[in-house]
């Protein structure tokens, strides 16, 4: 037996002994005195509100609602008291409320929801959970030019994305100082589905974010570094958590037009209006565009959600929702430099025209929350997930076979299995405010053909390069304890084990002979939290985190980098100097035991060695007028690889500055507009910066009129019509009509000025 086999069981019955210990545990309460409890909700989906703060003005006495909107407060003097319920981005609920010895007060309130002010925030510890910045985010997410989820990963201060490959691949992310390539060094979810893929068949972590409607997101969860117990493989610069809605507030429907062909409706539909306990809806989108290139695109995506949720009874939330995706398109792939400075064609033109795919992904997913008597939570999460992929590239041309070209195809059908499951209870301890949650989370992938080959106008198979069945397992326990020392300090502190087992069948070979290897890791966390007054408050975190590798890397070369670890730390500043004005401070850095590179056309993993990563985060929200705002990011990262000779050891694609910005103007009589910018500096397309990966300076805009049944909106992007390249690598390849192979930037070029036009129609 390893020792990472008997750490992992030593820590499970940890777990367990404190999940038993905290369900034994209960309030206190007087019992001569009165109480007032009640539920709260969304005034206009009946949706339950978590974390929405109730306050006993005069005795100082405050609560906060738990994940059903249920609250308690208990021992309160009999008399009559001024009771408020606040929650950011919702109007404010007061109301006078009189309390009897030995009975219970009930109260049911609906809070309105509202546009969001800077002035309206405080800065809060760590012990309360939660965002002001990723709320901020959330809001202004209707006033950025989105053409699909993935674009919605921009509001993750500091995190860009490139596509280039026709629309339907997953996009290329960038984030503190990573070309995180689909998702190597992030961790992104969606309802607490996963959507990073692993041994998948075009690269480790690969996390196609289309399967997600732009219209149901209801909020964005996210944070740098790997210091949240609650996120395992892949968060390594960080994670991004998307919540749909649970509810809509009324009807719509929405037809948008733009450039290029492009085509999109989407509908969502309340199918359980007027209900207090159980809301229903059905949302779908459909999608067209033959895109801004020569050779049509085809693009076109497909999707349908339903999602259900109801209070089965006054202590249970059930939540079940179902979606199918699917997407076909076109590509013209990345194009070399030479081949435009040539003449032999154009920016938007195409070596290969041939490339493109399609994919399709269904999901399930169940989950049940119920709190008990002493206030605790539990959580319960089912969730399936069938996923078909298809795609055909051409990277190299004519380098590898210079008759019939070097056309690939990467292909998969997946199922996922998982189940994730807590216990969070908050209580308090000889006077000090303690929070305990324990998880567990389990998930199973089975990949079914996995496949490289090299093809021919994507009808011919002319060689298998790598065929078969991948298993791969993840069982992970954690445990999370905070203490809320004094008014001022707070602390954190976090223990995950990651228990992996991965599983390898050939079908190459003629002999039965599956592989398989099991390692685990062990991941501490630690965040120190000061709140020095309500305007300012600094945190230090601290924290490992891994990456995992492809399974068939791991048991085709026996490598030792199965789970290499990164080392991160944060120190950092939020400071709100006067009411209008949100300011937030952080130097980082980050150190990885072993970096991955994936050579998508030849199937494997890459080591690159150990890498460092220094940093400073810069973020600004500025309420200039009741109707003006304006944000800034500015993220700076130093990226070298370790060991390497000065000169030798530069990061390739690894973005060094980057600032996202802008305005939005919310006036009177529903007129609504927003202008937006994107900078990326110049950085190293290879090791030793010989070779540039162009940087650009994009401008948005987003102009809306917003009636009482209908809304009118125009998009642009790229609003000065820049030349610019989206996507960037320094690839080596031939053309039909050379002799020698040539190393150079090979690139997409980005979108150029991109007007779209949307008419919404709102019904009850």
């Amino acid at each position: 037996m390893s020792t990472f086999t008997i750490k992992g069981r030593q820590l499970l019955a940890v777990c367990l002994l404190l999940s038993l210990w905290t369900l034994g545990s209960t309030s206190l309460f007087a019992l001569h005195e009165g109480s007032l409890r009640g539920r709260v909700y969304d005034a206009e989906t009946r949706s339950p509100l978590n974390g929405v703060q109730i306050s006993l003005r005069t005795l100082e006495r405050m609560t906060y609602t738990d994940e059903l909107g249920t609250f308690s407060l208990i021992g309160i003097p009999e008399g009559e008291y001024e009771v408020e319920f606040s929650l950011l981005g919702f109007a404010p609920w007061i109301e006078t409320i009189a309390i009897d010895s030995n009975q219970s007060t009930t109260l049911q309130v609906g809070l309105a929801p509202k546009q969001i002010r800077i002035d309206e925030i405080t800065i809060e510890d760590q012990f309360r959970k939660g965002s002001p910045l990723g709320s901020i985010s959330a809001v202004d997410l209707q006033l950025r030019p989105i053409n699909n989820a993935q674009d919605v990963l921009r509001a993750v201060p500091g995190l860009f994305i490139a596509q280039h490959a026709g629309g339907g691949k997953a996009e290329q992310i960038f984030l503190r100082g990573f070309d995180i390539d689909h998702g190597t060094d992030v961790n992104l979810t969606m309802d607490g589905m996963p959507v990073n893929m692993v041994s998948h068949a075009h690269g480790q972590g690969y996390s196609d974010l289309h399967f997600l409607i732009p219209e149901t997101i209801e909020a964005i969860d996210f944070a740098k570094g790997p210091y949240d117990t609650r996120y395992g493989d892949f968060a390594t610069a960080g994670y991004v958590a998307f919540r749909t809605r649970d509810a809509l507030d009324r009807s719509m429907v929405k037809l948008e037009a733009g450039q290029f062909n492009t085509l999109r409706g989407v509908a969502m539909v309340d199918l359980l209006p007027q209900q207090d306990r159980h809301r229903a809806y059905f949302a779908s989108e459909y999608l067209y565009s033959d895109g801004y290139f020569e050779s049509p695109q085809n693009f076109t995506r497909v999707n349908v959600l339903g999602k259900y949720q109801g209070l089965i009874s006054d202590r249970s939330l059930l939540t079940v929702s179902a979606s199918h995706f699917n997407s076909e398109w076109d590509a013209s792939g990345q194009i070399p430099v030479r081949a435009v400075e040539q003449g032999l064609i154009s920016r938007f033109g195409a070596i290969d025209d041939t490339e493109g795919g399609q994919t399709s992904r269904s999901n399930l997913n169940l989950q049940l929350t119920r709190t008990q008597d002493n206030g605790a939570t539990i959580k319960q999460q089912f969730y399936y997930s069938r996923y078909n992929f298809l795609l055909f590239s051409n990277f190299t041309f004519f380098l590898e076979d210079p008759e019939n070209g070097d056309q690939i195809r990467q292909s998969e059908t997946r199922d996922i299995f998982g189940y994730r499951g807590s216990y969070e209870q908050e209580y308090a301890v000889g006077g000090t405010q303690m929070r305990t949650e324990v998880g567990l989370s389990l998930r199973g992938d089975r990949v079914t053909d996995n496949e490289l080959s090299t093809t021919l106008n994507r009808s011919e198979l002319r060689e298998r390069l790598a065929y078969g069945d991948v298993r791969q397992a993840n069982a992970a326990v954690f445990i999370n304890q905070s203490w809320r020392v004094a008014r001022w300090f707070s602390v954190n502190a976090g223990l995950r084990y990651d228990q992996f087992r991965f599983e390898y069948e050939d079908q190459l070979t003629e002999a039965y002979d599956p592989e398989s290897v099991t390692k685990g890791i062990a991941s501490p966390k630690l965040n120190l939290d000061f709140r020095l007054s309500d305007r300012v408050r600094l945190y230090l975190s601290g924290g490992t985190g891994f990456h995992s590798n492809d399974t068939r890397v791991i048991l085709a070369n026996t490598t030792d980098d199965i789970l290499p670890r990164a080392y991160g730390s944060d120190l950092g500043l939020v400071l709100k100097p006067f009411p209008g004005l949100l300011l937030q401070a952080a130097a980082w850095g980050l150190w990885l035991d072993q970096e991955f590179v994936y050579v998508g056309d030849a199937g494997i993993v890459e080591p690159s060695g150990e890498t460092r990563r220094l940093g400073v985060d810069l973020s600004m929200r500025y309420q200039v007028t009741p109707w003006l705002f304006a944000d800034a990011d500015v993220n700076y990262t130093y990226a070298r690889a370790l060991g390497e000779e000065t000169g030798q050891d530069y990061i390739p694609l690894a973005p060094a500055l980057t600032s996202i910005g802008g305005l939005t103007m919310r006036l009177p009589l529903g007129l609504e507009a927003s202008l937006r910018y994107r900078y990326l500096d110049d950085r190293p397309a290879n090791e030793d910066f010989s070779v540039v990966a162009e940087g650009y300076l994009l401008l948005d805009a987003v102009l809306r009129y917003q009636a009482e049944r209908f809304q009118v909106s125009l998009s642009i992007e790229n609003l000065t019509d820049v030349a610019w390249r989206e996507a960037q690598f320094d690839t080596e390849s031939r053309l039909m009509n050379e002799t020698q192979p040539v190393s150079e930037i090979h690139f997409t070029p980005g979108t150029p000025r991109f007007a779209r036009l949307g008419v919404s129609y709102f019904f009850d």
